[in-house]
């Protein structure tokens, strides 16, 4: 099966401010953009359990003229809080690297 990091153009995250992370998602051609947005294998309550954060708060757009997704959640950490690891938001995306990429129900 397929993984996201093998059919995404590009997949990061950074800062959104100091209060929130998004996440983008972009492919090269609509065939494979179509293909990871029916496949639902990125949904607002997909992406909620894996980042441990309440459904209602992800922010989730697919954008079509753009072949990408779009996914902003809040920080855990505020930007550069003593517990923050990431102060530019640059690592989170790994996650979705790896994750399987099923054919359309």
């Amino acid at each position: 099966m397929p993984i996201l990091g093998d059919l995404a153009k590009l997949i990061r995250s950074k800062n959104a401010g100091p209060f929130t992370l998004t996440f983008d998602v972009m492919f090269d051609d609509e065939a494979t953009y179509r293909h990871v947005v029916a496949s639902r294998v990125l949904t607002r309550a997909r992406f909620a359990a894996i980042y441990g954060v309440p459904e209602e708060k992800v922010m989730f757009f697919e954008h079509d003229a753009a072949r990408a997704i779009k996914i902003s959640i809040p920080r855990p950490y505020v930007q550069c809080d003593l517990d923050d690891g990431d102060a530019y938001g640059g690592q989170q995306h790994a996650p979705l690297v790896e994750l399987e990429v099923p054919d359309p129900a």
